[in-house]
């Protein structure tokens, strides 16, 4: 079980790889950040698009936030500009951390349900299963990400959880 000095630990380290990933994309052209390169979401911009995403439906349940458009297939077509990709990444990481200074430890404890889209039902877990989830997410897709940069010369942050200044 997780308690809410991990989802706030979490949600720090979440915000300071997203400003190393997007801080080296910027090296890179906006050819570079969308060249299919094989990943399971393609490109460096899609990839990071589908985060966000992914981000924003957890959000949508959790938070009562909007819900992203379109569906998960298309989940990294929502932001075409790499500016405001990157406005919305950081209005999310900001949504994140507020978030995780409210959490409450009974709601972490108890039982989620929502629907879901991509399966068309209604499931339930445990709830810090789905917050442990919305984090392990994140770092699955930009552990992706950061491969695809580095692949282009690009140099991001270490993304060692042992590593980030507490």
């Amino acid at each position: 079980m997780i308690d809410r000095g991990y989802v706030r630990r979490m949600a720090l380290y979440n915000r300071w790889q997203n400003q190393s990933l997007f801080g080296a994309a910027e090296t890179l052209s906006d050819a570079q950040r969308r060249q299919q390169e094989g990943a399971f979401w393609g490109s460096i911009h899609h990839t990071l698009a589908h985060i966000l995403w992914g981000d924003q439906i957890w959000m949508s349940r959790f938070d009562n936030q909007p819900p992203p458009k379109g569906r998960l297939d298309e989940s990294m077509l929502q932001w075409e500009d790499w500016g405001d990709l990157k406005s919305a990444r950081d209005a999310m990481d900001a949504v994140l951390l507020d978030w995780a200074e409210r959490v409450l430890e009974p709601w972490l404890q108890g039982e989620f349900s929502w629907y879901s889209g991509a399966l068309g039902k209604t499931l339930s877990r445990p709830t810090w299963i789905l917050v442990t989830h919305l984090f392990n997410h994140q770092t699955h897709h930009r552990g992706q990400a950061h491969a695809l940069l580095t692949r282009f010369g690009a140099k991001p942050e270490p993304t060692d959880l042992a590593f980030m200044e507490f």
